[in-house]
């Protein structure tokens, strides 16, 4: 199949409407479906619902080939492939919930009634192992009383990709992860994939659960690296001439590493890592087996929150300064930079924590102010850029490692203030005061 045949994507969120655009950029008539009447109304006239890089063009340059909609009816029949990218919430122990999935699956299997010719059915969203073949395919056939294989195909196809550079990540990923139930269903989305990279993927084909086992453990995996980095930070802060900076650049040469995640800083947050952990873990006990190494790895990333809080306790203690008349300058409040989400953003918890205990604290971050208001509220103040935040406060925290911050005017701020990079993210200035999270404090 080449670009002559039709997508639909159901679920216009963070990746589903970054998908449908990426696949309407490179010529396919992609038609989107979501239940935000206003959503789709905004995408329509090119207006983009979400702030996400390279979104908004992609919008407005390739609006003849995306379609949003509220009607499966029409997505679905004019198209020939569906990727399902709904919510896929963590339940109380950790699994991911089919709630959403399954509500789409019910109506993607009444219009599989009425379809002559075979349809392809993606799972793009996040789920638990078996939720494919034991979940999907009993009811797509249970309900459509069609063949799986014959009568219609059906794969898991997770997409890897970060918040702030979904578009980037989508048209150049490393690897194309395709959970396929025959082949004809894999060679379907390699073609489409390989009309819509930009690079050359590796395409990693195998059975669905193999597919959604892997998903799950390469997230688990990459958050055991950030630990790792950041347990080697408290380490080498505790010893003299130490840098975990310089140790963790080192280790990440050696190719059996690599460098990607193995940098000191705050804990991992957002709205995947700590969920696709927990989910692991989770799996494990499904199978009467502990995941011990997912479980710490969760516990040690909860340590990191406490670990930089009294790292700045004790800088201000140095400083000889009262919490009552000390002011904290905190940039960053998103678990990541280029991002407004703050869920699980350990930036946030730390200036909660802080607020909380009675600390004077003035904030900024480029995207995420608003989302973090809701959660702070009046407890802190809020500024309008990087110098007017720091401008009076004794000590500094480089919370996100935002691009901008490196760029900070200190003709503007206050010269006395101690400035406590944790991402090792500042080059020494010449006539200030910086310390580093896994360096001497």
């Amino acid at each position: 199949m080449e670009k002559s045949i039709n997508i639909s994507v159901i679920g216009l969120g963070k990746l589903g409407l970054c998908a449908a655009a990426s696949f309407a950029s490179k010529g396919y008539k992609v038609f989107g479906v979501d239940i935000d009447i206003n959503k789709i109304e905004k995408i329509n006239n090119g207006i983009s619902p979400i702030e996400e890089t390279g979104l908004a063009e992609l919008l407005i340059k390739f609006s003849s080939n995306l379609k949003a909609t509220n009607d499966y009816k029409q997505a679905f029949l004019n198209s020939d492939v569906t990727f399902i990218v709904v919510a896929t919430p963590s339940l109380a122990d950790g699994s991911f919930s089919n709630e959403y999935l399954e509500k789409a699956l019910h109506k993607i299997a009444e219009l599989l009634k009425k379809k002559k010719s075979y349809h392809l059915v993606v799972i793009t969203s996040t789920v638990m192992p078996k939720t494919t073949e034991k979940v999907a395919k009993f009811l797509l056939e249970k309900i459509s009383g069609k063949i799986c294989g014959k009568d219609f195909g059906l794969a898991y196809n997770p997409e890897f990709i970060a918040l702030g550079s979904v578009i980037h990540d989508f048209l150049n990923p490393d690897l194309i992860l395709i959970g396929e139930m025959n082949k004809k269903d894999g060679d379907i989305l390699e073609g489409i994939y390989k009309n819509t990279c930009e690079n050359k993927p590796f395409f990693a084909r195998m059975s669905p659960v193999n597919a959604e086992i892997t998903k799950i453990a390469l997230n688990c995996y990459i958050t055991t690296k950030i630990t790792f980095a950041n347990s080697l930070a408290a380490i080498c802060e505790r010893v003299k001439g130490a840098d975990a900076h310089i140790i963790s650049k080192a280790l990440g040469m050696d190719s059996r590493i690599g460098n990607k995640y193995i940098r000191p800083g705050l804990g991992f947050g957002g709205p995947c890592f700590p969920r696709d952990n927990k989910a692991f873990a989770a799996f494990a006990r499904m199978q009467e087996v502990q995941a011990k190494l997912a479980e710490e790895v969760d516990e040690v990333n909860r340590d990191q929150l406490l670990r930089v809080v009294n790292t700045i306790k004790e800088i201000l203690s140095s400083l000889n300064k009262e919490k009552k008349n000390a002011l904290i300058a905190i940039l960053g409040l998103s678990y990541k930079p280029n991002t407004p989400i703050t869920e699980d953003s350990q930036a946030l918890n730390i200036t909660q924590i802080l607020a909380n205990e009675g600390y004077r604290i003035c904030v900024y971050d480029p995207q995420a102010q608003e989302n973090a208001r809701s959660l702070l509220g009046d407890t802190v103040r809020y500024t309008k850029d990087k110098e007017s935040c720091l401008s009076n406060a004794d000590l500094g925290v480089i919370a996100v490692p935002w691009g901008e911050f490196k760029e900070i005017d200190f003709r503007k701020i206050n010269k006395d203030i101690v400035l406590l990079d944790c991402w090792g993210f500042l080059e020494n200035i010449k006539g200030m005061d910086i310390r580093y999270l896994g360096g001497k404090l």
